[in-house]
């Protein structure tokens, strides 16, 4: 290539160059210019944009104020207006009550005027009054020449003697009377059966001997660690008493039922065997349940022989209970069973109900069969019973009044007093030794001597009553009433009995001078 084509084309690029790049640099500068003023559009339309959002919120704003600051003062015209509605009524009330205060305080202003003018018309009425009885007096002066305190005198004297005479022959009635009370309660006392015994008594009469083939099924009936033995005292509540006695268990509860039923469930445990817990639970609901029905067998026997019917089952179940209590060693059932056959009799010589005579001598002492689980005497018991299954009146009567309790309402009420108590004093009816006997009554006297201040105590009445002497210098008047309280708490603490015990304290006070 020729060097001027070369230098041409150097020259050519030397001046062509500056331009592109100033045009390049122009062209860069617009376009940089032109997204410059595109971004100050958008930032001016931000801007516009927020100014009005923020236009629009404030807005917004205050339309919400302007609502709550409405529903506030909505809300509070209406409390205004309910206050106000409040307001009103108490105000009506008011005045309704005033005008009833106004009309009441007019009624009673108006009934003292008449009240006053009564008055007035009475005082007048009474001073004519006493100038009447004034003139009557003197009449009667004149007629009887005896003034009137004379005559005061006369009439004193005369009512003073008829007073004095009636008042000696009352008095002499109730002593009379008193005397035949203390004697009617004494041979009742007496006659009463005490069926709580306690010490001697009671060992004899709470326990069943259950004899065995051999010594060896002692050992099976405490089984491994005593288990069986414990089973069977807590599914009975009966205590189980293996000692040295060859052959023999006793059995030992103050309850003769659940004695009864330990005793079958023993001996059934004997002839089965199998002796461990399970089959002496089983064993035992049998022979709970064999009790039950001899239970209710007795009681229906009992009202087949002697002939009474339409008894509530209860009752007679009640009746059947009674097998399995004594009284001084007398069965409680053979017993109401014998009063009732007596009854019948005595009442078909006298000429009254036989049928009904025999109902309440069955049932007298019905009590008896749950006293040991109500508290309350048996007479008290088995009226409650009696009252409770609708039993007639005259049987209640009957039941209450056998122990002088009650009132006698009818001959049949003392016709079963009378067959009880032959049934209870007939030769060989009931047996007690004379040591537990006098064990009984020093028992009492111990318990009360035990106590500060007393001197000595007596138990009398066949343990039915107890006085304590006490020493005067010791025991004031109102100390008495406490020790009182005291000694009955420790009886019925300490003691079986039947019936009540009646506690006196006596406090002797004596005072000697010489007169000279």
């Amino acid at each position: 290539m020729p060097i001027e084509v070369v230098i041409a084309i150097v020259a050519t690029f030397v001046i062509v160059a500056p331009l592109a790049w100033k045009i390049a640099i122009s062209y860069r500068i617009k376009v940089y210019e032109a997204k410059i003023g595109t971004a100050e559009e958008k930032a001016r339309e931000i801007i516009d944009e927020a100014l009005k959002t923020a236009e629009t919120k404030k807005r917004e704003a205050l339309l919400e104020a302007k609502e709550e600051s409405l529903r506030a003062k909505n809300e509070f015209e209406r409390e205004t207006k309910e206050r106000r509605a409040e307001l009103q009524r108490y105000e009506k009330r008011v005045l309704t009550k005033e005008e009833t205060l106004d009309r009441k305080t007019e009624a009673l202003e108006k009934k003292e005027a008449r009240l006053s003018v009564k008055e007035a018309e009475l005082d007048k009425i009474k001073q004519e009054v006493e100038e009447f009885h004034a003139k009557q007096l003197q009449e009667l002066e004149k007629i009887s020449g005896l003034t009137s305190e004379q005559a005061k005198e006369y009439l004193i004297k005369t009512v003073e003697e008829d007073v004095k005479h009636e008042v000696a022959v009352l008095i002499k009635e109730l002593e009379n009377k008193a005397k035949e009370e203390a004697d009617k309660k004494a041979k009742e006392y007496v006659v009463n059966a005490i069926q709580r015994c306690s010490a001697d008594h009671v060992a004899e009469t709470t326990i069943s001997v259950v004899q065995l083939p051999n010594d060896e099924m002692k050992g099976r009936i405490i089984g491994r660690e005593g288990r069986n033995i414990r089973t069977l005292e807590t599914m009975t509540g009966v205590d189980l008493i293996i000692d040295d006695t060859p052959e023999a268990v006793i059995l030992s509860a103050f309850d003769p039922i659940r004695r009864e039923v330990a005793r079958i469930a023993l001996e059934k445990l004997i002839v089965d065997g199998r002796i461990h817990p399970a089959r002496i639970e089983e064993m035992v609901e049998k022979a709970q349940k064999e009790v039950d029905v001899m239970i209710r067998e007795a009681g229906e026997a009992a009202t087949l022989e002697v002939g009474v019917h339409g008894i509530h089952p209860e009752l007679v179940k009640l009746l059947g209970k009674m097998k399995f209590r004594t009284s001084y060693g007398q069965n409680a059932l053979k017993h109401s069973v014998e009063v009732s056959i007596i009854a019948g009799l005595l009442a078909s010589e006298i000429g009254v109900d036989v049928r009904l005579a025999k109902r309440a001598g069955l049932l007298h002492d019905i009590g008896k069969s749950v006293d040991h689980e109500i508290e309350g005497t048996h007479v008290q018991i088995g009226i409650d019973l009696c009252r409770k299954y609708k039993e007639s009146p005259t049987v209640i009567n009957a039941v209450g009044a056998h122990h002088g309790d009650e009132e006698f309402q009818s001959l049949i009420a003392c016709i079963v007093q009378a067959a009880d108590t032959i049934s209870a004093a007939r030769p060989g009816a009931r047996r007690e030794t004379l040591e537990t006997y006098t064990n009984r009554l020093k028992q009492l006297e111990d318990i009360t001597n035990g106590f500060k201040g007393v001197d000595k105590s007596f138990a009398i009445q066949a343990g039915r009553e107890v006085r304590v002497m006490v020493v005067p210098e010791q025991i004031s008047d109102a100390d008495m009433v406490l020790l009182a309280r005291d000694l009955s708490k420790k009886i019925e603490a300490e003691l079986e009995y039947p019936g009540q015990i009646k506690v006196n304290v006596i406090r002797e006070s004596r005072v000697t001078d010489y007169a000279k």
